[in-house]
């Protein structure tokens, strides 16, 4: 049998969402107000100060597809693009701003920086752009330098706020201030991120439904001959349309075993195929929520229901122990618990769990295995597979999960056997139980939660954890 790019194609894709609405009313939440923003102001002034510090410098970068490189401006003063925030420590000095040293094209920025009065427009230069000689870092450094030294910081203290991108400024900023002292403080802005206030938690759960939003569009578009790029786009439509600020942070995997994953190649849905819209991060004012979910198409076999079966019962036996003062561990080993019934694991301990990223026996690299893989709609595009991923069998992750936050931010805890953290009111985090056997079976599914005074929310709980069936029909 041929199968096609969707039933029929002379109904546009479009279509296939025509009669779409979401099962649950769905009200945003406000943006964070901007006392909160005056609140983490003052405590990181109050971190600068404990480390002796007399100024902060906090820098992010745009990188590919108009993002930032990472979350920390966003954090403090709700400033979207790249920027250069130079914090002083005294509390009477004013915050500044120096930005628009990229090439990006987001005019006009999305959003004021809130707390910031004075903003400095650094420009970007270069030969090839502007036909003008110099380098836009090496302007922000001399400006950054400039309002340092103008606040009595030129043999003072400095924290520097960042992340890979920020090498070159922070670089510039020693070799221009050669009798200052300066230290990397991302820790204070990562711990501050560990629980999140009411407010933080309410555009968390406006994520969580914007995901549930756009998971009930891919079901109602998904049926035998739909590709996997339509199943893509109509997950993107929905929670777009509703306030969604990125369409790129997730994932979506079709073939007959459950175990790739990744961005939309033209997979065509068949009878027998697994399909796992593995939601990483979907983002509303700036925060997201992510989950996990898989769907069956026609019949799976005995051992991929044997799969999704323990993964399905491993989030629900961890979800039952979240509540504050349990152990982040305990949650973690009470998921695997299936899993060990089941006979795929022996052991919840991530040390000695085997996963699909692990490396080869002694640490060493591990090799991917080489041997050709079916499948006619890459071959179709003079393409073949040719290895077998993933390369070992076990969960994607030797964890149950992670915090969840500001997109870009880093994860400030993992839900792991060695962590023995307790769960704390305002704790956000995903757990998505992992199983993936090469040219086998897989499953990956998980649920967003936010640890509460009484217990638990699921802030996904607008679609079930179940995998959603599809019949083999057209």
């Amino acid at each position: 049998m041929t199968y096609i790019a969707r039933p029929d194609k002379r109904v546009p894709v479009e279509a296939l969402l025509a009669d779409f609405e979401p099962d649950f009313p769905f009200e945003p939440a406000p943006p964070l107000p901007e006392a909160e923003f005056a609140e983490r102001l003052r405590r990181l002034r109050r971190e600068a100060v404990v480390a002796g510090h007399d100024a902060l410098v906090v820098h992010t970068d745009m990188v590919g597809w108009f993002h930032t490189s990472n979350a920390y401006l966003r954090y403090v003063c709700d400033w979207m693009r790249e920027g250069v925030l130079i914090v002083p420590t005294d509390e009477d000095k004013p915050l500044t701003l120096l930005s628009f040293f990229t090439q990006a094209v987001i005019l006009p920025p999305g959003g004021e920086p809130l707390l910031v009065d004075r903003i400095l427009q650094v420009g970007a230069i270069g030969r090839e752009y502007a036909d003008i000689p110099g380098s836009s870092i090496a302007k922000t450094v001399e400006a950054a330098v400039a309002e340092l030294i103008s606040l009595g910081v030129g043999r003072g203290s400095v924290g520097l706020i960042g992340d890979r991108t920020s090498a070159p400024l922070f670089a510039g900023l020693a070799e221009e201030m050669p009798n200052a002292y300066f230290a990397r403080e991302e820790g204070i802005i990562d711990r501050m991120q560990r629980v999140h206030s009411p407010a933080e938690v309410a555009l968390q759960r406006t994520a969580a439904q914007l995901i549930d939003i756009g998971v009930q569009a891919a079901y109602h578009v998904i049926r035998p001959g739909v590709t996997d790029r339509e199943i893509y786009a109509a997950f993107t439509l929905a929670q777009l349309a509703r306030g969604g600020e990125t369409g790129d942070g997730y994932q979506i995997g079709i073939n007959e075993y459950g175990t790739h994953c990744g961005k939309p190649y033209g997979r065509v849905v068949r009878p027998g195929d697994l399909v796992n819209l593995y939601i990483s991060n979907v983002t509303y004012q700036g925060y997201t929520a992510q989950t996990a979910r898989m769907i069956v198409v026609g019949e799976a076999t005995d051992r991929q229901e044997r799969v999704l079966e323990a993964c399905v019962a491993g989030v629900k036996a961890a979800e039952k122990l979240v509540r504050p003062g349990v152990l982040v561990s305990e949650v973690n080993n009470a998921a695997f618990a299936p899993m060990i019934e089941a006979g795929l694991l022996a052991s919840p301990d991530a040390r000695s769990m085997p996963y699909n990223w692990s490396t080869a026996e002694g640490g060493g690299p591990r090799e991917i295995p080489l041997r050709p893989v079916s499948d006619p709609d890459w071959e179709a595009q003079g393409r073949t597979l040719r290895h077998v991923y993933p390369a070992t069998h076990g969960p994607h992750n030797p964890n149950l999960g992670h915090h969840v936050g500001l997109a870009g931010a880093q994860n400030a805890f993992n839900v792991s056997s060695h962590n023995h953290d307790r769960l704390e009111e305002g704790m956000v985090f995903v757990l998505h139980a992992q199983w993936l056997e090469p040219l086998s079976a897989g499953c990956n599914v998980g649920d967003c939660y936010a640890v509460t005074a009484e217990g638990v929310e699921n802030l996904s709980c607008h679609t079930p954890l179940e995998p959603h069936r599809v019949g083999a029909a057209a």
